[in-house]
């Protein structure tokens, strides 16, 4: 690590659970990000920040007026480019050392696949159902533990699955029973709500990279910021899970 890095991470190194050790684990870390919208915005900027390597972004959207009132990885002169460019430039300018690789499409079962097991740990940033239960798919077969999060209206989630074989998977929690119309193009959501909710699953990444503290694999992490509440709930392991059991 040279000087400028040192300079540049020192008020995380400074940390007993990171040190230098944990600041070059980051430095050698891939992490793939699937989505680049309200939640994957803050997710990938904190973890450009944060010294994260490899970076993969995935998102077959563009950026459009109505995505900047949340998506803070864009802004008005990004209207109209692919979300993982204009995140791109937005992560380089905050960090040039890291490695930003982009897929500006929909990945599919096989490019998903090879993306996932490539990654020491996969972030869900999406808004579907389909998209979750593929990603989650993919980790229980690599193993790769996923960082899940949703946001809407006021209300928002978290949890980390598939980091032990003992943890419950996202099929455990949701049973695929068809799409629910849950998007927030439909109800809403107050921009604050999915930086919360994407700062955690920021910091819950890096915890389960440098293998510190207490994450919140099987544990859901529920918001309620009209009344600013937290709940956490425990989850089991579905012994009928169609895809971990």
């Amino acid at each position: 690590m040279n000087d400028e890095q040192l300079l540049r991470y020192s008020r995380q190194i400074m940390l007993p659970q990171v040190d230098l050790n944990g600041q070059e684990k980051l430095l050698a870390s891939r992490v793939l990000i699937i989505g680049m919208g309200g939640l994957g915005s803050p997710i990938a900027m904190y973890l450009a920040a944060a010294g994260i390597g490899h970076l993969v972004l995935v998102d077959d959207d563009k950026v459009e007026i109505s995505n900047l009132q949340r998506q803070i990885a864009h802004g008005t002169n990004d209207i109209g480019l692919s979300k993982v460019e204009s995140a791109k430039q937005t992560l380089q300018n905050l960090n040039p050392e890291i490695k930003v690789l982009c897929h500006d499409k929909r990945l599919n079962e096989k490019e998903l696949a090879n993306e996932v097991a490539a990654a020491d740990v996969v972030i869900d940033g999406t808004d579907n159902f389909t998209s979750r239960f593929a990603l989650n798919t993919q980790s229980v077969k690599s193993k790769t533990p996923l960082i899940s999060g949703a946001a809407i209206r006021m209300e928002g989630q978290v949890s980390v699955f598939n980091k032990t074989p003992d943890s419950p998977c996202y099929r455990c929690l949701y049973k695929d029973e068809g799409e629910l119309d849950t998007s927030c193009s439909t109800n809403g959501v107050l921009s604050p709500v999915v930086g919360i909710i994407g700062s955690i699953q920021a910091t819950e990444a890096i915890k389960v990279l440098l293998n510190i503290g207490e994450c919140l694999d099987g544990k859901l992490l529920m918001l309620d910021a009209m009344q600013m509440e937290w709940r956490t709930l425990k989850l089991k392991k579905d012994p009928e899970c169609p895809v971990c059991k």
